[in-house]
């Protein structure tokens, strides 16, 4: 054997040996980045590991083996160079994207971005098999001439496209919003849906979606009204009468604003004389809420709320003084229907009088509306005076360890608040309008001017309260002892009637 066929056959001996130990090698450190780090590898890889382990043996050793002109190390060269690529691309996807960026820095890349820098590794790699194994000399010049002309004039192109992308990369870096915060965007408010390389997408409470264009949203002035957390303040205006005092309106439109609906009551709303009006006196209401998908609901509860409470007080939002108000005469404000005054007569507390003391009674009473939802007294309140239900409906409700527990309903004609009216006792129960209504208050002034100038209706009213608390104690039902029925209902009637003159001092 001659000695050239002899150092081939040595080296297609050490060829065969070394290309499955590269084979296996590669394929080892493959396994190890998978498992124990979690590099998604494919089947490219394995593509990869074939074709390195065929190259690396032939290279070093020195072996050309060429077929009708084709040069076998050239192509497996190029080959291994475009398999690399993807063990590059997956390499970056797991220690760039998702072990810096997602895992150390806590922002999520967006999706274009990843593939864009793939292609820039494929195109990479692609030149690198162009320019430094297939030599084509000016064809290649040219190809690189026209390439670089034609990325001149699609970077004109896709300017605005590109534009988008880069501040698409600043919002994500900066992170000055995020999915799920409220945003103020141009006097819109709205919510972040997604986030994504070219435009951000918003919905407002209208369930109406934005998509505005990332270039667009960093040049405007972003209010994010859930950084740093979701609890924010809001203002609202109103114009009260000159003649009413400020620190009256201020206790007035806070207790409106307290029970506005998801209105927070910490921090505490707060109320500021803003300024002296044409007509009126402006004040400024500043409250807190943390639920934006309910902004509509809750400027709603809180206008409606300011609305009952000055109508109450009889305190009027002036209209403009330049405007011409003319307003036609209205019957009595608090006239009662006669449904409503024969219902009336049928209570207990009313059948005590007759119909010119009834009327006496309502006619200095006030009349106030209340919205539904809003609590006409609390128990456990201080009060000295009953109130009569003109229209709508009431519930009444007791606070039982900590719970509110549902009593009953009362409709027009129905009464409530006649014990600490008579007594001057605090609240025992709440009541809550269950829809807009009207009702009489009847005060302890007026009640007083009717018992001094009718004194037999003192002891009317007190064996009236002595008979509803022998019912609510269960006296009448367990026992059948009439003397014992006698001698409680006078011991109870004596003791309301000493409250009462006490109370009325009478």
């Amino acid at each position: 054997m001659d000695p050239t066929t002899k150092t081939l056959v040595e080296k297609l001996l050490i060829f065969a040996i070394t290309m499955p130990v590269i084979y296996w090698l590669t394929v080892a450190l493959g396994r190890f980045l998978k498992r124990g780090t979690g590099v998604k590898l494919g089947a490219m890889y394995r593509l990869f590991c074939i074709a390195i382990s065929i190259y690396l043996p032939l290279k070093i050793l020195r072996l050309d083996y060429n077929f009708d002109s084709i040069d076998l190390r050239r192509e497996l060269r190029a080959i291994t160079i475009l398999l690399s690529a993807f063990f590059l691309v997956a390499l970056v996807q797991r220690y760039v994207w998702d072990g810096y960026f997602r895992k150390k820095r806590g922002m999520e890349v967006p999706k274009f971005l990843h593939e864009l820098v793939a292609l820039v590794i494929f195109l990479v790699s692609l030149m690198v098999v162009l320019s430094g194994i297939y030599r084509e000399g000016q064809a290649l010049a040219g190809l690189v001439a026209g390439s670089g002309v034609a990325a001149i004039i699609l970077g004109f192109a896709m300017q605005d496209l590109l534009g988008n992308i880069i501040s698409g990369i600043a919002l994500e870096i900066g992170k000055p919003f995020k999915r799920g915060d409220w945003l103020i965007y141009e006097t819109q408010r709205a919510e972040v849906i997604e986030v994504n390389w070219r435009s951000t997408r918003l919905r407002n409470n209208d369930d109406v979606y934005l998509d505005v264009p990332n270039n667009l949203i960093v040049k405007h002035a972003l209010l994010n009204l859930s950084y740093p957390n979701k609890v924010h303040a809001e203002r609202i205006q109103v114009g009260i009468d000159y003649n009413v005092a400020p620190n009256m309106v201020r206790e007035i439109l806070k207790r409106a604003v307290v029970n506005g609906h998801l209105v927070l009551p910490n921090p505490a709303p707060k109320v500021f004389l803003k300024s002296f009006g044409d007509s009126s006196v402006i004040y400024e209401l500043k409250f807190y809420f943390e639920r934006d998908d309910c902004y509509n609901d809750i400027m709603d509860s809180v206008h409606t709320n300011v609305w009952y409470e000055l109508n109450r007080h009889n305190i009027k939002m002036p209209y403009p003084i330049r405007t011409i108000q003319i307003e036609r005469r209205q019957p009595p404000p608090h006239s009662i229907t006669p449904l409503v005054m024969d219902t009336l007569r049928k209570q207990k507390f009313f059948q005590c009088m007759d119909d010119a003391q009834i009327d006496r009674l309502l006619a200095p009473a006030k009349l106030l509306r209340f919205g539904r939802g809003e609590s006409l007294i609390t128990q456990g309140s201080e009060g000295d005076s009953m109130f009569v239900l003109v229209s709508g409906s009431v519930d009444v409700h007791v606070n039982h360890d900590g719970q509110l527990t549902y009593v009953a309903t009362l409709k027009a004609g129905d009464y409530f608040g006649e014990m600490s009216l008579l007594t001057g006792e605090k609240r025992s129960a709440t009541v809550i309008a269950n829809s807009d209504c009207e009702t009489l208050k009847i005060d302890k002034m007026s009640f007083a001017e009717i018992l001094q100038s009718n004194p037999e209706l003192l002891q009317k009213l007190s064996e009236m309260l002595a008979k509803r608390r022998l019912e609510t104690e269960g006296i009448l039902a367990s026992t059948t002892e009439t003397k014992t029925i006698e001698t409680k209902q006078e011991e109870y009637t004596a003791n309301f009637l000493s409250r009462l003159s006490s109370f009325f001092e009478l």
